[in-house]
């Protein structure tokens, strides 16, 4: 099947959340990933206009990942338990079961949250995680 010539190309993944700064930290961290330039964190004591509607997180050869976006409002994701559906998520891999554990430490200590433990699963071990605003994500071995 012949791939269509004239498609839009995916930038980046947004994110909505009260804090931008706080969840492009959380990413930044957990991802190895580097603000755009114009986004890093201002000097101590200075104003963070950037942090306070919109940030982006690219790799460290400038292409985007995650975009995080000020809302003034938003309901936690109660899924996979509850009426606020987790509505998008995102997937990472690692590649064997002691990186995954060793991943579930990090996402913790970074303020992520446990959602649902199949790390015993034999056919796909994965952890579900809530990020400090809430959206889930998961880390699974592939």
């Amino acid at each position: 099947m012949a791939e269509p010539e004239n498609v839009p190309n995916l930038l980046q993944v947004v994110l909505d959340c009260t804090d931008p700064r706080a969840l492009a930290e959380f990413y930044r961290r957990l991802l190895g990933l580097v603000y755009r330039p114009g986004d890093e964190p201002p000097a101590p004591g200075q104003v963070d206009e950037r942090g306070s509607d919109w940030l982006v997180l690219t790799t460290a050869d400038g292409v985007r990942k995650l975009a995080f976006q000020r809302v003034d409002t938003l309901p936690a994701a109660t899924w996979p338990d509850g009426p606020v559906p987790q509505q998008l998520h995102l997937d990472m891999t690692v590649p064997s079961v002691a990186e995954l554990d060793a991943q579930h430490e990090r996402v913790l200590r970074l303020g992520g949250q446990l959602l649902l433990d199949r790390s015993d699963d034999p056919d796909e071990p994965l952890r579900v995680y809530a990020d400090p605003a809430g959206h889930p994500f998961c880390i699974f071995v592939a």
